[in-house]
């Protein structure tokens, strides 16, 4: 089973407005505005977030449009043993990939706008357990329960980062309402209801995550083009 564990996002980093600080805050040196954090934030995600999503999105097209074609059954057999599906629509759902908007702001909430230890040391974007010794990852400062050592994973890119982060989504048990309503809706407030297993936060977790979204307007990025205008 795959796990994905939750950095919590500072109560600065979420909702403060830019260029500002609590009133109580200590001041620290050397400093950086929330603007400059997020501009660099988006710098950093943005491309190999796009990059992955429209290679999936041109894959789901492509076997969406030859389910049927004999000459595709050995690649659709390929697909559904590496996505898990037992069935063409249980394939369908998988490869279609979720919105640029939730993996964003989830990118922003696990990482803390990219300044997380894993981000920063492990190019983990997304909070990623590790349970295996084999793969490559790093240890936690922290402890789960106290007593057991949490491990993260540890990607070569920031790319890869994100495509495990997909394929995870894609083919997890616990995720499979989540690519039910990905696969019959666009709208992503509906679509993150799926989300409550990502977090041991559960629904409080998905109302952050909303929160996150609109705020931020990050329903912007689900647009077919980027512009620089945008960020």
């Amino acid at each position: 089973m795959e796990y994905i564990f939750l950095t919590f996002l500072t109560f600065l980093d979420y909702y403060a407005k830019e260029g500002e600080e609590p009133a109580n805050a200590v001041s620290k040196k050397p400093t950086i505005s929330i603007s400059a954090k997020k501009n660099r934030f988006y710098a950093l995600i943005l491309p190999p977030v796009n990059k992955v999503y429209e290679e999936l999105y041109t894959q789901y097209i492509d076997i969406k449009n030859n389910i049927d074609n004999p000459n595709y059954q050995e690649k659709i057999a390929q697909l559904k043993k590496k996505y898990r599906a037992n069935t063409d629509e249980e394939l369908l759902m998988a490869l279609k990939p979720h919105p640029r908007s939730i993996a964003i702001a989830q990118a922003a909430m696990e990482s803390a706008w990219g300044t997380s230890r894993f981000f920063k040391e492990a190019n983990n974007i997304f909070g990623m357990w590790s349970t295996s010794a084999k793969e490559q990852r790093i240890a936690a400062n922290e402890q789960r329960g106290g007593k057991r050592t949490i491990w993260l994973k540890k990607f070569d890119s920031l790319e890869d980062s994100v495509r495990a982060y997909y394929l995870t989504l894609s083919r997890g048990d616990a995720y499979k309402e989540f690519r039910k309503l990905n696969y019959e809706t666009d709208d992503v407030y509906t679509i993150i209801q799926g989300l409550k297993p990502y977090s041991e936060r559960g629904e409080e977790y998905v109302i952050e995550l909303a929160s996150m979204i609109r705020f931020n307007n990050f329903t912007k990025y689900d647009k077919p083009m980027q512009t620089k205008s945008q960020i």
